[in-house]
């Protein structure tokens, strides 16, 4: 299992905006660090205006915590940095408990592939408030990227209906890691490969691809090309044949199919990557299957997304592996998820939890209180209902759901249902008592939890909103701590 300091220097303690460093100097100074902290990393709206996310960076984050310290050249730097008086910003017996401070916090979260819905809390994190405040940057920076680009790659795949997607994003991605983390995220939501070879070996996610169009141009002519590529690699025979004249390209490439049979090799088939893709993927596969050629793929790329994929599936494309590179990578449509870190409870030296809220002009804006748990009911293979629920109030016998965008919508929750808690104990007192699964199993939860929930929410357009709400006790004491925020009683 490869880890984050395989692809960066060990301490990613530094990895933050300065005010939750500025922020975790007042609570030391003011001795409040080691008040006891609770907060919830969630997102407002789905992301492409669907009706669903795909939790993912998870396995990131565990790394990230598991490495979570401050070494010698970080608290020099820190102790360079200067108030507006020209006076060292931070107290050197401060950086000195930095260096010395031992990650200590409790850690319950979404195994990644769990499909989740606005307002949930992916992640929760209790323990000492210095400690909860410092990761707030890093857990956004590594979730939100890749649940974005996990949903954006679950909604590719499901728009193919089933025939594979390749991700092709690398030369287009936000850089290194960010190609990284979204190969990565890519193959979580279910891509079956990527181009990235560095991806590949890190995350060991199969890697696919063939030639390009300079080898093609390199060449006097197309099927000298095709010839030499097939020489070289007679076991890696993608054509690709839209240099030139497309049509051309593929009886080019079937002469070659021959030729490659004769070798006692197999043409895997041909790759589109320009023009009409309907009409020449129908073109195509009428003169391969003419020539005997009928088991060979016709692959295509070209700035797809899950709508132009959508369009050509309706308009009877035969175009049966989809190679999805910069609408993918970068997460097209939507810049970011917008997930937010918000502190839902404290408490001081053990006594009673003190619930909190952020209040907002935006009814949606205002935070969830309490120490929160996401139980998820099920009825005969599919997802019927979401309940967040305070894990110290509980849950009554026959609970409520309370939708938060509308709180007239409600739901009974039936005994019967089958139930699970999506909220998985992460780390306990800093000590990491939980296992990453391989890559491969976090995309089949993908797959899996997307087969269950309704076809209706997976719509790409105008999605049916899945019923997750608040249990109505959590609900009831949300509404108190808002009228008393703003001045009223509850009475």
């Amino acid at each position: 299992m490869t880890k984050l300091e395989d692809i960066y220097r060990p301490s990613l303690g530094l990895l933050t905006d300065l005010y939750q460093l500025t922020m975790a100097y007042g609570y030391w100074k003011l001795g409040r660090g080691k008040e006891e902290a609770v907060f919830t990393l969630s997102f407002r709206d789905c992301p492409f205006q669907g009706g669903y996310a795909v939790a993912c960076g998870l396995a990131f984050v565990i790394d990230y915590l598991n490495d979570l310290r401050f070494e010698k050249q970080d608290l020099e730097y820190l102790g360079r940095q200067e108030g507006n008086d020209g006076k060292p910003l931070f107290d050197p017996a401060f950086l000195e408990y930095l260096g010395m401070m031992e990650f200590s916090l409790d850690v319950d979260a979404m195994p990644e592939g769990t499909v989740v819905f606005a307002h949930q809390p992916l992640v929760r994190i209790q323990g000492p408030l210095l400690q909860c405040q410092i990761i707030e940057t890093s857990l956004l920076n590594l979730i939100n990227f890749q649940t974005l680009i996990a949903t954006k790659s679950a909604r590719i795949c499901q728009a193919t209906e089933g025939e594979p997607v390749l991700e092709f994003g690398l030369r287009r991605a936000q850089g290194i890691d960010g190609a990284l983390a979204a190969s990565r995220a890519a193959y979580v939501g279910g891509c079956v490969g990527t181009s990235n070879v560095l991806a590949g070996r890190l995350f060991d996610i199969p890697i696919k691809g063939t030639h390009a169009h300079s080898w093609v141009m390199s060449f006097p002519d197309e099927l000298t090309a095709f010839e030499a590529y097939a020489e070289a690699m007679p076991n890696n025979c993608i054509f690709l044949v839209d240099t030139y004249d497309t049509l051309q390209g593929v009886k080019n490439a079937i002469q070659m199919g021959r030729k490659l049979r004769e070798m006692g090799h197999a043409m895997i088939g041909i790759r589109l990557d320009s023009g009409d893709l309907t009409y020449l993927s129908m073109e195509a596969r009428r003169l391969l299957d003419e020539a005997g050629f009928s088991d060979a793929k016709i692959l295509a790329s070209n700035d797809l997304d899950e709508f132009i994929i959508r369009d050509l599936k309706d308009q009877g494309a035969k175009i049966t592996i989809w190679g999805v590179g910069t609408r993918l990578a970068t997460g097209h449509g939507q810049s970011a998820l917008g997930g937010v870190y918000k502190l839902s409870a404290i408490r001081a030296n053990g006594n009673n939890w003190q619930y909190k809220v952020k209040l907002s002009e935006d009814n949606l804006k205002i935070n969830m209180p309490g120490i929160l748990q996401v139980r998820r009911f099920s009825q005969n293979h599919r997802f019927v209902a979401d309940m967040m629920y305070d894990l110290p109030i509980g849950v009554p016998d026959v609970p409520v759901i309370v939708d938060p965008a509308d709180t007239t919508r409600r739901k009974r929750i039936d005994p019967k249902w089958q139930q699970e808690d999506l909220l998985v104990p992460i780390f306990r007192k800093g000590r990491c008592v939980y296992e990453v699964p391989p890559l491969v199993e976090s995309r089949a939860r993908t797959l899996q939890q997307l087969e269950w929930l309704h076809p209706g929410i997976r719509r790409l357009l105008n999605p049916h909103r899945y019923p997750a709400g608040m249990e109505r006790q959590l609900y009831e004491l949300r509404q108190r701590l808002i009228l008393e925020a703003r001045g009223f009683s509850s009475q």
